[in-house]
């Protein structure tokens, strides 16, 4: 993570249990890892990232907007829901900050591999207050 003036800068952050260890299913989502289980690994993917920033930033509330995320998902050949998995991490930002705040630019890509073959990778920008 990069703070720098009014941003944060969120490096990649994977799906995580409590005590920081990768969370499962890993492999590619559309072979070893369905839809389903895909979204819900965004989903710890945003608490990871909230978990983040909390430390970095010492008060969630400073986060004033959502303003990019960036969702890579490892995909098996011919899986083309990536959007579909991304969503799992935006409807846990815009239910935690609502949509003013919560709402943000998106891209979802599929890729080859990820590192340590975990499902999905998502970097992200918040705006902070000072």
């Amino acid at each position: 993570m990069r703070l720098y003036g009014n941003r944060a800068y969120v490096s990649g952050h994977a799906p995580q249990n409590p005590d920081g260890s990768l969370a499962g299913p890993l492999g590619k989502v559309g072979a070893e890892v369905s839809l389903e289980q895909a979204y819900q690994a965004t989903r710890l993917t945003a608490l990871a990232m909230l978990g983040s920033l909390k430390r970095a930033l010492g008060d969630l509330d400073r986060i004033t907007a959502w303003l990019r995320v960036f969702g890579m998902v490892n995909s098996a050949t011919g899986f083309a829901q990536q959007p579909s998995v991304i969503n799992g991490f935006s409807d846990l930002i815009i239910e935690v900050y609502g949509p003013e705040v919560g709402g943000h630019a998106r891209s979802a890509v599929g890729m080859a591999e990820l590192p340590f073959g975990i499902p999905v990778e998502i970097e992200a920008e918040v705006e902070i207050a000072e």
